[in-house]
């Protein structure tokens, strides 16, 4: 019988995450050698989603500092939770964007990687707060045209970087 322990439990030993993330390093650094690239070049993102900050401190401290959320209230209370002492976590929006949640977005997070509208890249630039960087944004396109797939289709890519660059 296995017993599990909460990341808060000062026993908790961190190693198995270690382990698991050196794993990655080691499968990145291989597939860069067969792409010949370089792997410093490649950044990886933790998905923090439904993890709590002490995961989140786990990670950090075994060398991770960004981190994807696609459930923006909850990593908004998790930003807010480690902001104090991890103020250098780089924090990424990987999932949809409703019109009514880019307020949010665009108070916390350095980077948006799913935008496929017009409209939700234009909320997001009226609200980032002026003293923050350029909120960083991703296109998101739907290269296959599946229907449950979000996405811009692949034609539409070209009109709406430049309307987004502009912005």
């Amino acid at each position: 019988m296995s017993t599990s322990r909460p990341l808060s439990d000062p026993s908790f030993d961190s190693s198995p995450f270690s382990a698991a993330l050196r794993v990655v390093r080691t499968r990145i650094a291989a597939a860069c050698e067969a792409a010949g690239r370089d792997p410093a070049g490649v950044r990886l993102l933790a998905v923090s989603k439904t993890f709590g900050p002490e995961s989140v401190r786990v990670a950090q401290a075994a060398g991770l500092n960004a981190f994807g959320e696609n459930y923006i209230q909850e990593a908004v209370g998790k930003m807010d939770a480690l902001s104090a002492d991890l103020p250098a976590l780089e924090w990424h929006c990987i999932g949809p964007i409703q019109s009514n949640k880019t307020k949010l977005v665009a108070e916390h997070f350095a980077w948006v990687q799913t935008v496929d509208r017009l409209k939700i890249a234009q909320r997001l630039s009226e609200q980032r707060p002026a003293q923050l960087p350029p909120l960083q944004i991703c296109l998101q396109v739907n290269v296959d045209g599946g229907p449950t797939k979000s996405g811009i289709a692949p034609q539409d890519v070209p009109d709406l970087a430049r309307a987004v660059a502009a912005l």
